[in-house]
Formats: structure tokens, C-alpha cells, sequence
């Protein structure tokens, strides 16, 4: 969904983790094409083969726009991601390399490399190391795939031990290893609760921003639902020349198409 704004064009996705959970998996993509939207990201396509998830794209006419890499198992270590962990390195590897395979079919531009969890037994500056090490790897794999790896700090209330310190920490990172490969997944939610300051922030890491999110604080429900000026931070991210996708990832408050007025009433 592509809305013009007197700031500048944004080009909206819906989660479908998120949004029109209304609805069985399967026939949100329908569901998102019918409330005008042309692209979705979700975080897990694994649980359906490549042919699949694309079949379901082609037949509602949607781009995916963005996957994360694969989770760990419920309740292990790297149930968050294996980036962060050390001696999950052969994990870590195998689901680079399956999330590059899914990218390749879908057409997928951007996957959210996740961090994870610091184990609490593991030294901090050891997890880094892994950490940095884990990314730089993967960025030799998709070097020359078209394909941009996003890296995302989540806030310490939501997910405590979480690996990655801020955005900021994610962005020294990727330009370390290559920001043309690797960017900053910048959900403005978690910008929020992290420390706020959210304008000022974008427009600093602005060079190195592969990817935005939003959602509202408090309760994560849709713009305009929480504290979150969200009028003046969708148009500066429209005046900063950002030309990427904006993914819809919140809980709606009364349900997805109702919910879907925050475009008009803020955006427009």
C-alpha cells in the first residue's frame, strides 16, 4: 500500500502475524490484498515449503517483503535467535542459509538476522564477539544476492536479556562489517520503550535503516492508540527520502479492518 503524503510517499506492509488474525493463516494474504495493501512480511514462512508460500503470494498478488531467520526451539537457547549464543554457530549457519533458500523463491529483499538471548552464564563481551563474528558470516552469504540483512534491537521490558544493547549497538555493527550487506531493522515500538527520543534517532541511523516497524506504547495496538506522536514521526521518516517499507506490526485494539483507519486519520 502506497499512501502519498505531503511529506513524501510511504509504502505500508501488513504482518501477518499480526494483522488479519481474524482469519486461518492461509487466507490472510487474500485478506491483506482485499484491505488494499500489495505487500506483507511475517516472521516465519518455515512452517510452509518456498513453492507454497509463493503460490499463496501470486494468487492474492503480493510482494513478501520481509522474513527473519529461523527461531530455535520453544524454550531453548536460541528460541530468539542464535546470533548471540555462543556454540550455536552450526545452528545459526543453517538458518541463515534456509532463510537466504525461502528469500531466493519468494523474492524476498530484507531478513531479520536474530539476535537472541545472552545466556546468562555466558560473559557479555564473549556473546558480542560470537555475536559479530555470527553477522559478518552472514553477510558473505548474501553478499550479492540482492538480499539485505536487518539486524533489530528489542527492548529489554518485552524480551529481558535480550543480546543487542540499542539500535545504536546494531548499527555500529553493521557498518563495521558492511552496511551496503547489513542495515538496522528500526521498529519505532521498541525505540520508544528503549529510550524514547524516536525522530531524532531515525534521522541519526537514517543512513544505515533497512527496515521500519511500527506499532503504539503503550499496549502495542496501531498508531494513534498510544503516547507515540505518530503524525510527526511518519513524516519525517517520508521527508528523510526513506524509500523502503514500513511494516504494519501491532496488535490491533478492535480488529484489523477497523483497526486500518490510522492511515486516513494520521498517514493522509
Amino acid at each position: 500500500m502506497i499512501v502519498q503524503t505531503s511529506a513524501g510517499p510511504l509504502r505500508l506492509a501488513a504482518n501477518l502475524k499480526w494483522l488479519f488474525t481474524e482469519v486461518p493463516f492461509a487466507q490472510r494474504f487474500a485478506a491483506a490484498a482485499e484491505a488494499g495493501f500489495t505487500a506483507v512480511e511475517f516472521a516465519s514462512p518455515y512452517e510452509l515449503s518456498p513453492a507454497e508460500v509463493r503460490q499463496l503470494l501470486d494468487d492474492a498478488g503480493l510482494e513478501q517483503i520481509l522474513i527473519n531467520t529461523p527461531p530455535g526451539p520453544a524454550r531453548s537457547a536460541t528460541a530468539s535467535g542464535a546470533a548471540y549464543v555462543p556454540g550455536a554457530e552450526q545452528e545459526f549457519r543453517d538458518g541463515v542459509l534456509r532463510a537466504l533458500e525461502y528469500a531466493a523463491v519468494l523474492g524476498t529483499r530484507v531478513i531479520h538476522v536474530m539476535a537472541g538471548i545472552r545466556p546468562a552464564d555466558v560473559d557479555p563481551d564473549r556473546a558480542f564477539a560470537t555475536y559479530v563474528r555470527n553477522i559478518s558470516w552472514a553477510a558473505d552469504q548474501a553478499r550479492g544476492t540482492g538480499v539485505r540483512l536487518a539486524l533489530e534491537a528489542i527492548n529489554k521490558r518485552d524480551q529481558p536479556g535480550f543480546g543487542l544493547a540499542s539500535m545504536e549497538t546494531a548499527a555500529a555493527v553493521a557498518e563495521a562489517v558492511d552496511p551496503d550487506v547489513v542495515g538496522v531493522l528500526f521498529d519505532v515500538y521498541h525505540a520508544q520503550v528503549d529510550r524514547g527520543n524516536v525522530i531524532e534517532r531515525f534521522e541519526q541511523l537514517r543512513p544505515v535503516v533497512a527496515h521500519v516497524q511500527v506499532a503504539d506504547n503503550p499496549g502495542r495496538g496501531e498508531p494513534g492508540t498510544g503516547e507515540i506522536a505518530y503524525e510527526r514521526v511518519l513524516a519525517r521518516i517520508a521527508q528523510s527520502g526513506y524509500d523502503g517499507w514500513i511494516g504494519c506490526e501491532y496488535a490491533p485494539v478492535a480488529g484489523t479492518r477497523e483497526g486500518l483507519s490510522w492511515i486516513e486519520r494520521i498517514v493522509r
